[in-house]
């Protein structure tokens, strides 16, 4: 599965796809120099279960880490995800 990060100045978007299929999406908003809102997550039916969203949130972290920046997830998957992996709270705002 392949996550692909597109953003311009203000939001932004993940994009899961598979065999050239889009998997799910996650946007986010752009707080300042140094914050991203999460403010929504959708995976696509056919990929429910497969954890796709978490791998969407997964690619989040890693681009606010490299960037020096944090993370407020308004989104409800993405708040859950964090709430249930330990090792990811170090980018909440």
């Amino acid at each position: 599965m392949n996550i692909l990060h597109e953003r311009d100045e203000r939001k932004g978007i993940f994009i899961a796809e598979e065999n050239g299929v889009k998997a799910g999406e996650m946007t986010y908003s752009q707080a300042g120099a140094d914050k991203i809102i999460i403010d929504h997550t959708d995976v696509n039916p056919e990929f429910k279960g497969q954890g796709v969203g978490k791998k969407m949130v997964e690619a989040a972290v890693a681009y606010v880490r490299e960037n020096g920046m944090k993370i407020m997830p308004l989104c409800p998957f993405a708040k859950a995800t964090f709430d249930k992996n330990p090792d990811m709270q170090d980018v909440l705002f």
